[in-house]
């Protein structure tokens, strides 16, 4: 425990105890010493109590959220990141070619092979009303750019 000590010549200055008891116990055996004045006469002083009050409670609760959430959205987007990583290392970028690529695949037109590429808004609706399966691949910032 830290407490502010005060010696008789009103030098105020912090020590740690273990708890109260050894404090008292090297205050009686003189062993606690104001360091700018070697005095033993010395007492805890009087400090004004730490309460929360109900906004500073609330902003505490609310920074510890806040922290939280960040850490989740990090872990979170790191994932993905992994996930897209892997995606593109085992895929073939077809660029804008892949509703084209995407639908022969499915139709038995060409065979069948992991690829990744860019899909308008209407050419994405278009190839999930016809029942082939896509997954959009998330556009993520690179690391550096998030500092």
């Amino acid at each position: 425990m830290k407490f502010t000590l005060i010696c008789r010549q009103n030098h105020e200055f912090e020590a740690w105890f273990r708890s109260n008891d050894d404090f008292e116990t090297q205050v009686k055996r003189g062993f606690v010493e104001c360091p700018l004045c070697a005095s033993s006469h010395v007492q805890k002083a009087l400090m004004a109590p730490s309460v929360a009050t109900g906004r500073a409670k609330d902003a505490r609760q609310q920074t510890v959220l806040m922290t939280a959430a960040q850490m989740a959205q990090a872990e979170y987007i790191g994932k993905l990141r992994e996930l897209t990583t892997k995606v593109k290392e085992q895929a073939t970028d077809v660029g804008e070619k892949f509703p084209e690529e995407a639908r022969q695949m499915h139709y038995g037109e060409k065979n069948a092979a992991p690829i990744y590429g860019q899909a308008k808004p209407d050419e994405v609706e278009e190839l999930v009303e016809e029942g082939i399966e896509i997954m959009p691949l998330p556009d993520l910032p690179d690391p550096e750019e998030l500092n």
